[in-house]
């Protein structure tokens, strides 16, 4: 299958010479933790392993940054990168402290968003960034569709490019938006029905069937919302817990849909799915996408992190680490992040 490229980027990082060069990479290591501070999913860290582990192997020194968390501009405790480095630490078997420069070419800034200059896209912090790295690598496909500083704001100052997991990102994605193997079936989640409209009235564009869960189903009706594909969308038919969960009419219903894909494309739970007993809607339909021959792309926290408690991950094509930035970008909406590497 022909490979789709990341559209206008116009640099990898495979473009430049990072032979002892301090290459400073904004990942996203946004992951869930617990209340004693232990990370639940390490996913988004894993997905960042090639790039690093490409530098490193081509001689660079890599400056790892992230936000973590939302800790309003000032420093919170909880949100120090510690248990990120930690987690770093033991993937790449070196080490890795965040705030300090450390042996074996990689070091890890504290919080970004301990720094008010970064949610406000402050040029003077963007410039103090910069001045920690030769050329700027975006691998932090999560946050592309803000407007900060270490997404916008550094590139305007170093050579930049993208990192694997963007490279990849946009690839996948790309190919769902504009030329996606039919039938494609998309499987639409979540409570939020405003976040949601946009990308189910784009997606209905291309695909056969939008399968939406009982909770974007009301907020349809009772918000009067009317989508430009009406015909195309697939309502549950049943529900169970008062409507925290698809029923097994419904669950019937959407799998006859899913067989008959080429291409799948999923966001958002089914149902309430921290409580287990309304969870097994969406585990079925989990499990239905998982065994099919689709090409299969899922996105947004609350899923990936449900299909990682399931042991599905592998199964799918294509697993994105971002889920606002997934639908921006589905949604047809530039995204900040990639446009600056333009």
């Amino acid at each position: 299958m022909e490979e789709v490229g990341p559209p206008n980027i116009v640099k990898t990082f495979k473009d430049f010479d990072v032979r002892g060069k301090r290459v400073l990479v904004r990942a996203d290591f946004n992951v869930p933790l617990s209340e004693q501070g232990e990370i639940l999913d390490d996913f988004r860290i894993r997905e960042t392993l090639p790039t690093i582990k490409y530098l490193l192997k081509k001689e660079a020194k890599v400056v790892l940054m992230s936000h973590l968390g939302d800790p309003g501009g000032k420093f919170v405790r909880e949100l120090q990168l510690n248990p990120v480095a930690e987690r770093l630490t033991e993937l790449l078997g070196r080490p890795v402290s965040p705030g300090l420069p450390v042996g074996e070419n990689v070091e890890l800034l504290e919080n970004l968003r301990f720094n008010s200059g970064e949610e406000s896209n402050d040029e003077n912090f963007a410039r103090e960034l910069a001045q920690k790295g030769d050329i700027y690598i975006n691998d932090a496909f999560g946050a592309c569709h803000r407007e900060h500083a270490s997404i916008v704001g550094v590139p305007k100052f170093l050579p930049s490019g993208a990192g694997f997991l963007l490279e990849r990102e946009i690839a996948s994605l790309t190919k769902l938006k504009t030329n996606p193997e039919k039938p494609l079936v998309a499987v639409i989640g979540g409570a939020k029905v405003e976040t949601k409209v946009r990308v189910i009235n784009k997606i209905s564009e291309k695909a056969s069937f939008v399968l939406i869960s009982g909770l974007i189903s009301k907020g349809v009706a009772g918000q009067k919302i009317t989508l430009k594909y009406p015909e195309k969308i697939v309502f549950p038919v049943d529900e169970t817990g008062g409507g925290k969960d698809i029923g097994p009419e419904t669950v019937k219903l959407f799998k006859e849909k899913i067989a008959q894909a080429k291409t799948i494309f999923w966001n958002g739970p089914l149902g309430k799915i921290e409580d287990e007993e309304f969870a097994s809607g969406t585990q079925e339909i989990a499990k239905a996408i998982a065994e099919s021959r689709a090409f299969s792309v899922v996105g947004g926290g609350e899923t990936v992190e449900f299909i990682t408690k399931l042991g599905l991950v592998e199964k799918f094509s294509h697993v994105s680490s971002g889920g606002g930035a997934m639908l921006t970008f589905l949604s047809g909406d530039k995204l900040p992040g990639l446009a600056a590497l333009e």
